[in-house]
């Protein structure tokens, strides 16, 4: 049994696991919580995915409706998302699985036309309810939505 409380110290929890399994006193493990623990690593690396994608999709949200605004900054920020994205997706190829789900897709676009709404003020129902573009397209570093 461990002695530290997984519901009251967390990290103290968790340090006192990794004490445990290097001195290979498995019978003394909290394996649920362990269990618990690695999969919200996994759910983690799919929100800070999610959270990149949604951030991009704003962008390329405000490149298409507010062409006018456009400035100079606005490619490099474009540029900068989906370097991140390829990399996590590079770093983790699991995570390339969110992008054939349509929730995941959905919570990203949520996100973005959410994001794109109080950067630009226009109504959330203006943008898409679904996004059309490809994700090939996306992540493609020339690749910019039609100005509407």
């Amino acid at each position: 049994m461990t002695t530290v409380n997984y519901e009251t110290d967390i990290i103290a929890w968790a340090n006192e696991q990794a004490r445990l399994i290097r001195s290979r006193n498995f019978e003394l493990l909290d394996i649920e919580h362990i269990a618990e623990e690695i999969e919200d690593v996994g759910k983690s690396e799919q929100r800070e995915l999610a959270s990149r994608m949604a951030a991009l999709l704003c962008h390329l949200l405000k490149w298409q409706y507010q062409p006018a605004r456009q400035s100079s900054s606005w490619k490099p920020t474009i540029k900068r998302q989906r370097e991140r994205i390829r990399h996590r997706l590079n770093k983790t190829p699991s995570l390339k699985n969110c992008l054939n789900d349509d929730e995941w897709w959905a919570d990203a676009w949520a996100d973005a036309r959410d994001a794109a709404e109080k950067e630009t003020g226009i109504f959330y129902n203006k943008f898409p309810k679904k996004c059309d573009w490809q994700v090939e397209n996306i992540l493609l570093d020339e690749w910019f939505p039609q100005i509407s």
